[in-house]
C-alpha cells in the first residue's frame, strides 16, 4: 500500500447538526505519486438505501511527496430534506474515502449520533424535527477498510555486484518495498 492513513482528527466535535465538518487527515506516502489523491466525505442516514447517501464534499490533494503529509478538509452539513424523518435522530454513518486514479484504496467509517441539545427534548421529541436544536457527536473509534489497488510506484531496482567482489550493497528499507511485494502482509489495523 503506497498510502496509509495515520490519523483523522475532527476539529469541531461535538457540533451543531448544521455546522460544517472540519477535520485534518494525516497520511504517509512511501513514494511520490504521479496523480492526485481524491478524498470524499459521505453521510449515510439510512444504511438500507444507498440512494439517500449524501456526498458532503470532495477534494484533490497533490502532488503528494514521499513521507508524512496532512491536509485540512471541510465538508458541508447534510441536507435535512434528504433525510427520512425516522432516520434523523440516533445513529448515522460518516464515511471518508481515499481514491487514486479512480480506485478506492481506503474507507474510514465513523458512527455519528444525533440528538436534541437539551434533556427535555431528548425525552419528549417535538412532533416536527427542529434541526436548529440538534447536535451531532462523532465516535472517536473509526472502522477502517483497506483495498488493494494498482499503484504506479515502481519497485526498487536490483543491485548488481561483481561475483566475489568485496563490496557491500545497501539493504532496502520499508520505503523501498513496492505494493506488489507487500501482497499477503498483514497491516497493523491502525488508521
Amino acid at each position: 500500500m503506497a498510502v496509509t492513513i495515520r490519523n483523522v482528527e475532527f476539529m469541531n466535535n461535538p457540533a451543531r447538526f448544521s455546522d460544517v465538518y472540519r477535520f485534518r487527515v494525516t497520511f504517509e506516502c512511501i513514494a511520490p505519486l504521479e496523480d492526485d489523491l481524491e478524498w470524499r466525505l459521505i453521510f449515510v442516514s439510512c444504511p438500507g438505501d444507498e440512494a439517500l447517501d449524501q456526498e458532503l464534499d470532495d477534494c484533490l490533494v497533490g502532488p503528494v511527496p514521499q513521507g508524512i503529509n496532512s491536509f485540512e478538509f471541510e465538508g458541508s452539513a447534510p441536507d435535512p430534506s434528504r433525510i427520512p424523518a425516522d432516520d434523523v435522530l440516533g445513529v448515522a454513518a460518516l464515511i471518508l474515502t481515499g481514491s487514486y486514479k479512480d480506485q478506492e484504496f481506503v474507507r474510514v467509517g465513523y458512527y455519528q449520533n444525533t440528538e436534541y441539545d437539551n434533556e427535555e427534548m431528548k425525552e419528549t421529541p417535538p412532533p416536527k424535527i427542529m434541526f436548529n436544536r440538534l447536535v451531532r457527536d462523532i465516535s472517536a473509534k473509526p472502522r477502517v477498510t483497506r483495498f488493494h489497488i494498482k499503484w504506479d510506484v515502481s519497485p526498487p531496482q536490483p543491485i548488481q555486484t561483481a561475483l566475489g567482489a568485496a563490496n557491500s550493497a545497501p539493504v532496502p528499507s520499508a520505503d523501498d518495498i513496492s505494493n506488489d511485494q507487500m501482497e499477503g502482509v498483514e497491516s497493523d489495523g491502525k488508521p
